[in-house]
């Protein structure tokens, strides 16, 4: 394949496609393995209950079976339970309290789901029927599903260490001063919301093939994962073991479901010590709505203070998140540092003030999912300036515009103390408004009532802190072929990261892009890495690839001097060539690159660096809606986008990520929704009765930039992976409200499926 030469701002193909529709991707289930043999989890089917008794005897006897374990097995060989990888507010140092997830269930299930045994035979199909004959005893207990339930006074208590079921409780911000403003203030506008539970669904389920080498007492597992070296280190700790080494191949997404670690990483590797054999699972689709950690799941009681003209006063919420059985991941500090660190978002909020809870229920640990925390916070505030709007009797536009931080006072700090670099949040929603043509939706919402639909309009503007684990390293080498790799501790999980990272240092070196080839997702490979999370690849990985081309340019000066036999600095470097000042003698890099490998001294370099800001994507994005008015069906009929980005290093590929987000925006807002019934049972467990968006949901999007440059970063970028998902919820749930106004709706919660939207027309409340 020949790859076009490309600079930063080019919009070259995705170069790994060609794989991809040629059928010559490698994802997880296609790797080959001599000898390998299959496990399957058994899992409970109840939400609470205590395990009485468990016979292995009929499964143990099954053809082709290798073993079967138990929390028995995992406690005799010493394994360690599976702890979060934060345990403490960041903020204040106050410990979480939780109970580790024991590896197998040792007594006490705690969620529809949670795994009790392990089963390893020879094929696939004879652990299924082997898993079939592990008979087990259950005596149900009370489940609690919802924060209230587990906050009620009579709720029992699901861990022990969890006090009233509750992880964390926390106060941030000036209480004292929100309430002098709310008493102060002209107008008082209080707004009730879920933000409900789903699930993530990435197109290619989690999964683990574990290998362990007797020879050099040695792990070696494959995964299905965004994050190897940080799961890696929790893996190791479970085995007590520090030789593990972690790969992952074409990642078929994550969108932060595969961010953390599992217990089936450690249980698959530890399997394969005890039968001698690589052992695989992948998980079937139920397992994944069993299973892997959900999202969102966030009730809050929020406030907003104006004064006569419409200016905010102060911002209060009182929030509880829903975190399911156990404290999974990065999670106490999404509900800590992500949601509160800018929970004014764009507009200048004198006073702000944040109680925050998250508690545990017998529900499947909820995660992250595109924007954890940013996501549910830009819901609120958006939310509620349109219920001001309406209940005062502003414009929603100029209510937003004349209380967002003006593109004059950049970098902002808000009330919290949290300082946003750059943005133009006035001009941004401005031109989002004339984009979409809203002076003519008088007249489309005329044309919609005629052909019997209702049709509304929303809009919301979003903000997200990008920039996920601080830390990130590059190795840059120098091939004897001529070639350069380019190897990274970040993980491409459908992005495009092995067109626009070679792009970034071709354009620093002036290297043809051809010759730049990505390596990545080995813990062999480079020792450390931060992982694919919170759309920091290009802003972290992309900064530690300008600062090691600026050591390459340095070295070749040295090499480009004797080789021209001048000074360095009379050498300047343009281009890909070191050239003498006010000659025509030059040398390209990559011949420089092949004398400094003859010398022994190579041009390789490896350069790590800790960040110390994020980035700040932001963007106004606006929706139209149609409800047929007989069935309640929500249609999206438009939705127009402007976002700011930064510097776009490939504009094609930000497309497609802003597509990608906006659509599993448009999934939560009208579609998917996790239900469960008193018994703590999931009543929407597969997709034959949990919809995910097609193609059919969602229209052509009209998509523009206001481009800022960020300076937190030497390219001036930022993450452009969540807008959509963070955007999306809130324009079309303001929507909605907008066209059932004259049914009296003044509220809604998604999701908007045409049951609750009928309901909500004949009932005046959504």
């Amino acid at each position: 394949m020949k790859i076009a030469q490309a600079k930063i701002g080019d919009a070259p193909k995705r170069r790994e496609d060609e794989r991809f529709l040629t059928g010559r991707g490698a994802y997880l289930d296609d790797l080959a393995f001599d000898g390998v043999s299959h496990a399957v989890l058994l899992r409970s089917p109840h939400a609470h209950a205590t395990i009485e008794r468990m016979d292995l005897s009929a499964a143990r006897a099954g053809a082709g079976v290798l073993a079967v374990l138990t929390s028995e097995d995992v406690t005799a060989d010493g394994l360690s339970p599976l702890a979060p990888s934060v345990e403490a507010n960041a903020r204040t140092g106050e410990p979480f309290a939780f109970l580790p997830q024991p590896l197998l269930g040792d007594g006490v299930v705690r969620f529809v789901g949670e795994p009790v045994a392990l089963i390893v035979a020879e094929t696939h199909a004879q652990a299924l029927d082997a898993a079939e004959r592990v008979e087990v005893d259950y005596a149900p207990l009370q489940a609690v599903v919802t924060p209230a339930e587990a906050r009620a006074s009579a709720a029992p208590t699901i861990a022990d260490g969890v006090e009233g079921n509750l992880y964390l409780e926390w106060n941030t911000g000036d209480p004292a001063a929100v309430e002098a403003a709310l008493a102060r203030a002209a107008h008082v506008v209080e707004l009730t919301l879920d933000n409900h539970r789903i699930v993530t669904n990435p197109m290619e389920p989690r999964g683990v093939v574990g290998i362990w080498d007797p020879a050099s007492e040695r792990y070696t597992v494959h995964v299905s994962s965004q994050n190897i070296h940080a799961i890696r280190g929790v893996t190791a700790r479970i085995l007590g073991e520090k030789a593990v080494r972690f790969l992952a191949p074409d990642v078929g997404g994550g969108f932060g479901t595969k961010n953390f670690a599992y217990t089936e990483y450690a249980l698959i590797a530890w399997a394969a010590r005890r039968v001698g054999r690589p052992v695989k699972w992948i998980a079937s689709r139920s397992e994944v709505f069993l299973a892997d950690h959900q999202a969102r799941d966030h009730r809050s009681i929020s406030k907003l203070a104006l004064d006569a003209e419409g200016r905010f006063l102060a911002f209060q919420a009182s929030s509880v998140a829903n975190l399911g059985a156990y404290l999974a991941g990065g999670m106490g500090g999404v509900e800590t540092v992500l949601y509160a660190h800018l929970a004014g978002t764009v507009y200048a909020i004198p006073a702000i003030a944040l109680h925050i809870q998250a508690v545990l229920t017998n529900t499947t640990p909820n995660g992250v999912t595109r924007a954890p925390g940013y996501a549910e916070a830009n819901t609120i505030i958006e939310r509620l300036i349109d219920t001001a709007a309406r209940q005062c009797g502003f414009d929603r536009a100029a209510l937003r515009r004349m209380n967002m931080a003006p593109t004059d006072a950049m970098p902002f700090t808000n009330a919290l103390g949290e300082t946003i670099d750059s943005g133009a949040f006035p001009e941004t929603l401005d031109k989002a408004l004339t984009r979409a043509d809203v002076e003519g939706f008088p007249a489309r919402r005329r044309t919609s009532e005629a052909n019997g639909r209702l049709r509304g309009l929303g809009f919301a503007y979003h903000i997200k802190g990008t920039g996920g684990s601080p830390h990130e390293n590059v190795d840059i080498h120098f091939e004897a072929d001529g070639s350069v790799s380019l190897i990274t501790g970040t993980q491409t999980i459908g992005q495009g990261h092995e067109t626009t990272l070679p792009q970034i240092l071709a354009d620093r070196l002036g290297v043809a892009n051809g010759l730049i080839h990505l390596r990545e997702s080995d813990t062999d490979r480079i020792a450390n890495g931060g992982g694919h999370g919170s759309s920091r690849t290009t802003y972290m990985a992309g900064t530690a690839i300008w600062r090691a081309s600026e050591e390459i340019v340095a070295k070749g000066l040295v090499v480009a001097g004797e080789a021209l036999e001048a000074s360095p600095s009379d050498i300047r470097f343009e281009a890909g060539r070191f050239s003498v000042a006010g000659t025509d003698r030059s040398i390209g890099l990559l011949q420089v690159a092949a004398l400094a490998r003859q010398t022994g001294a190579p041009l390789d370099t490896y350069y790590a660096w800790t960040r110390d800001w994020m980035t700040f994507p932001n963007g106004a994005h606006v929706v139209e809606i149609e409800i047929d008015r007989d069935t309640g069906e929500v249609a999206v009929a438009r939705y127009t986008a402007v976002d700011d980005y930064g510097v776009m290093v490939n504009p094609m590929i930000v497309a497609g990520q802003a597509h990608g987000a906006i659509t599993q925006g448009i999934g939560q807002a009208l579609l998917e929704r996790t239900v469960h019934d008193r018994e703590g049972q999931p009543l929407a467990a597969s997709l034959m009765d949990y919809a995910l968006p097609r193609a059919d949901n969602v229209p052509f999007y009209d998509l523009g930039f206001n481009p800022t440059r960020c300076t937190t970063n030497p390219l001036g970028v930022k993450g452009c992976g969540e807008a959509g998902a963070v955007a999306g919820p809130p324009a079309i749930a303001n929507a909605i409200v907008d066209a059932l106004a004259p049914f009296g709706v003044t509220h809604f919660d998604g999701a908007a499926t045409p049951a609750r939207v009928w309901a909500a027309m004949r009932g005046g409340a959504g």
